[in-house]
């Protein structure tokens, strides 16, 4: 029976040896795990003697992980030190990730508040609007747009925050029909308050928990879309690196150099984990009545 337990326990209820989402331990590793990695990628390229994009021609093709010439990852098919490029690719991937959330949220907030507050007609229009968008296969417009304007970094941010909009409205919607009923957004009705004051004064403020922990669950799921796109070649291009695009190097190569996979690979599924792990924590706790 699991009725009776909390409901970030229950998930995992019947699991044995998984610790519960919520958990005080799992919560707390899935902190220092992404602490340690974004402190690696803002500080890390300080700390090697070697460029991302160097070429090390003393090396040997593919030289595997070792301290000495300072190639703490190996080096990549081409002499290019791994422990620079990964950093770099972190960089590029986290920076992708808060950025496209950022756009997610801008957007999916504006849309939901507004559609949640006008409801009636409006809100059934604007909400058959986003089921059918999300009946596009976005991922494959993505594509289109960057093969069509480029594969600019702005576009990337565009592109993925585009796609990420439409969870995000439907949340804020869901929680504006809710507040519109409450008695002080009323009694600022009544007194002849604008419906965009309203929106900003009373309706967005208290939206804060809702849209926080969403845009938790928003950072990993842009850099998934991201490294998905590096993986297809589509994403950043040289002499910069993402974490797709390096797994998408070490993929071709992994049965000479498995390390150029692994070190990249490790480094992104750490960072997913650790942001699900946190979103899902955030999400419980602002949950709970």
């Amino acid at each position: 029976m699991t009725d009776g337990l909390p409901k970030s326990e229950r998930r995992n209820a019947g699991l044995p040896g998984i610790a519960p989402a919520g958990g005080k331990l799992s919560v707390v590793l899935a902190t220092t795990v992404l602490g340690l990695i974004v402190v690696a990628v803002i500080v890390g390229p300080w700390l090697t003697p070697h460029a991302a994009d160097a070429i090390d021609f003393a090396a040997d093709w593919g030289t595997p992980p070792s301290l000495q010439g300072a190639h703490w990852f190996g080096t990549d098919s081409l002499g290019r030190d791994l422990f620079a490029r990964t950093l770099e690719g972190g960089r590029t991937s986290l920076l992708v990730g808060l950025v496209a959330t950022v756009v997610s949220v801008v957007v999916g907030v504006a849309y939901g508040a507004t559609a949640g507050y006008c409801a009636g007609a409006v809100d059934a229009w604007m909400m058959r609007i986003v089921d059918v968008l999300y009946a596009l296969p976005f991922l494959f417009i993505v594509i289109l747009l960057m093969v069509a304007f480029g594969r600019e970094l702005w576009l990337l941010f565009a592109a993925i925050g585009a796609v990420n909009w439409l969870d995000m409205a439907r949340v804020v919607r869901g929680q504006t029909l809710a507040l519109r009923e409450r008695g002080f957004v009323v009694a600022a009705r009544l007194g002849g308050v604008s419906d965009l004051r309203i929106i900003l004064r009373h309706i967005l403020p208290n939206l804060g928990g809702p849209v926080v922990a969403m845009a938790t669950l928003t950072v990993p799921q842009a850099i998934l879309i991201e490294s998905f796109l590096g993986f297809l070649g589509l994403g950043v291009q040289e002499p910069h690196a993402s974490w797709g695009m390096l797994i998408n190097d070490g993929a071709r190569d992994m049965e000479i150099t498995p390390w150029a996979l692994a070190f990249p690979a490790a480094f992104l599924v750490l960072t997913l984990l650790s942001l699900n792990v946190l979103g899902e924590h955030l999400r419980d706790r602002l949950e709970r009545p």
